[in-house]
C-alpha cells in the first residue's frame, strides 16, 4: 500500500512538475512578429484554439488551465488584438489577455488636419469608415462647453500622435482627440484664453487655422496672424485661399474624404457665396478650417506687431509682406515673372516624349495659389 501511495505521488509530483515545465516554458512557433486577433465574445477553447494555430501556443493546455484557474479569481480573457514578437510562456501569453494588453496603432494627425484629412488617415490606420468619422465631428456637442458657436469639432481635434486600439471607434477618435485639446489648453492657453465659455476661444482658434493653413513656416506665424489683424481691423476682407478650399470641401460632403491631393481655386469658387469665402464675406469665417497645433494658436493669441496688410509667397517657403497695396502689386508682379520663369526652365529640361504618339507631348505644370490677388 505504501509503495503504491509513493507510486501514484511520483506521478502526480512528476506531471504537476511537468505542467509547471510547461506553463513557464517559452514557446515561438512563428517569424517575426504576429498580430492576433481575440474576437468579442470569444470562450476560452476559441481563443486558445486561435492562440495555437498562430503558433503563440504550443499547446492549449496549459493556457486552458491557467483560465480555470483564473475564473475563481473573476479574471477573464478581453477580446481585441494583441501583437507577439518575442518568446513568450502560456503563463506570460494568458497574463497578457486578461490584463487586455492589446496592440496599439499610431496615428499621427499633422497640424493643419481638417475633418476630411482626419476622415482619411483614421481609414488608413484604423480602417475606419471615412463618412463616419464626418458624421461623428460634425455635432459639436463634445465642446459645448467651450465653445458654444462652433459649428463642428473642426479646430478642437488636436493634431497629435495618438496611440489607438483597433477598436476604437470613430466617435471614440473624436473623444481622444478632443480630449487632448482640453489638456492643451489648460495646460498651455487657459489664462490668455479666459475660463469663461465666450467669443474668444471660438475667434482665436479661427484665426489660428488661417494661420496654420497659410504658412509651414513656424517663425511666420505670428506675422501671418499680425497682417490678419490688422485688415480685421481695416474692415478689409482677408482673402484667404484656403478658406476657400475648405468652402468647396464643405459644398461636396458626398464626395470621398479619403481622397488626397490639392485642390485647385476655380473662379467659381472663389465667387462663392458661402460664409467661409473670405473673398466675399468680411471678418473670420464661422468657425476654423482645420486643426491648429499649439504653435499656430501662440502666434493668434499673440500676432506680431507691424504694419504690413498683405503678403504674397516667395516660392521658398515663406512669404513676402507689404503695407500698401502698390508694393504688393510689385510683388505679385515678381512672384508671376518667377512662376513664369520656373514654367520656361520647365519646358527647356524636361525630356523630349517618346515619338509614338507625338500628340501626346504635354508640359504638366503645377498651379499656385498663393495670394496673387490685388483686391482689398
Amino acid at each position: 500500500m505504501k509503495k503504491l501511495l509513493a507510486v501514484i505521488l511520483l506521478f502526480a509530483g512528476g506531471g504537476a512538475a511537468f505542467f509547471l515545465f510547461q506553463t513557464f516554458r517559452a514557446y515561438r512557433g512563428y517569424h517575426g512578429s504576429v498580430i492576433v486577433t481575440i474576437p468579442p465574445g470569444s470562450g476560452a477553447a476559441s481563443a486558445a484554439g486561435i492562440l495555437t494555430a498562430q503558433g503563440v501556443l504550443r499547446s492549449r493546455i496549459p493556457f486552458l488551465a491557467l483560465y480555470s484557474l483564473g475564473r475563481f479569481r473573476h479574471r477573464t480573457l478581453k477580446a481585441g488584438e494583441y501583437l507577439f514578437d518575442h518568446p513568450l510562456s502560456p503563463r506570460d501569453v494568458y497574463t497578457k489577455i486578461v490584463r487586455g494588453e492589446v496592440y496599439y496603432y499610431l496615428v499621427v494627425i499633422p497640424e493643419g488636419s481638417d475633418r476630411f484629412d482626419i476622415a482619411r488617415i483614421l481609414h488608413e490606420k484604423l480602417g475606419l469608415d471615412p463618412q463616419d468619422v464626418l458624421k461623428a465631428t460634425t455635432p459639436p456637442d463634445l465642446i459645448r462647453d467651450l465653445d458654444p458657436a462652433a459649428p463642428s469639432l473642426e479646430g478642437y481635434l488636436f493634431p497629435d500622435t495618438y496611440r489607438m486600439p483597433a477598436s476604437t471607434t470613430a466617435a471614440g477618435a473624436a473623444r481622444i482627440m478632443v480630449a487632448r485639446f482640453r489638456q492643451v489648453l489648460d495646460s498651455r492657453f487657459r489664462q490668455a484664453v479666459g475660463a469663461a465659455p465666450d467669443e474668444n476661444l471660438h475667434q482665436v482658434l479661427t484665426l489660428a487655422s488661417l494661420v496654420e493653413k497659410e504658412t509651414p513656416n513656424p517663425g511666420e506665424r505670428a506675422e501671418i496672424a499680425g497682417v490678419f489683424t490688422r485688415r480685421l481691423q481695416h474692415h478689409m476682407t482677408l482673402d484667404c485661399d484656403p478658406t476657400v478650399v475648405y468652402a468647396a470641401r464643405l459644398a461636396s460632403p458626398s464626395s470621398d474624404p479619403s481622397s488626397t491631393g490639392p485642390t485647385p481655386i476655380t473662379a467659381g469658387q472663389l465667387a462663392s457665396d458661402s460664409p467661409y469665402n473670405t473673398y466675399q464675406h468680411g471678418g473670420l469665417p464661422p468657425g476654423p478650417i482645420c486643426n491648429p497645433g499649439a504653435a499656430s494658436i501662440d502666434a493668434a493669441l499673440h500676432p506680431a506687431a507691424g504694419d504690413a496688410l498683405y503678403f504674397v509667397s516667395n516660392l521658398h517657403g515663406g512669404h513676402v509682406f507689404a503695407s500698401t497695396l502698390a508694393e504688393h502689386n510689385r510683388n505679385v508682379a515678381r512672384y508671376r515673372r518667377e512662376i513664369a520663369a520656373q514654367d520656361a526652365n520647365a519646358v527647356q529640361t524636361t525630356p523630349a516624349p517618346p515619338p509614338q504618339p507625338p500628340a501626346h507631348r504635354r508640359v504638366h505644370r503645377t498651379r499656385h495659389h498663393k495670394r496673387t490677388q490685388t483686391r482689398n
